[in-house]
């Protein structure tokens, strides 16, 4: 938010702002500004990523989330699964 407000308000080149506010690359200020000029989120945003879940509170809660995961591993892949 500082980069952009300085390349808005204080009308500082983007350059200026990069050494300013020690930025490696100028592509990621311009970014952020034209993200800011179209009314877009600067924010970030909070997606969860990386591994899943592998410690449970109880026996039951770890059954369910297994049972789920060979439920969308069938729907996936439905060939592969003959009863």
């Amino acid at each position: 938010m500082e980069a952009v407000r300085l390349v808005n308000e204080e009308h500082m080149s983007i350059r200026e702002v990069t050494k300013q506010l020690d930025i490696r690359n100028k592509s990621q200020v311009q970014s952020w500004v034209m993200k800011h000029r179209a009314g877009e989120n600067l924010q970030p945003t909070t997606t969860r990523q990386g591994r899943p879940k592998t410690k449970f509170s109880s026996m039951e809660e770890e059954m369910a989330y297994l049972r789920a995961e060979i439920e969308y591993l069938k729907k996936q892949y439905p060939n592969l699964h003959k009863e």
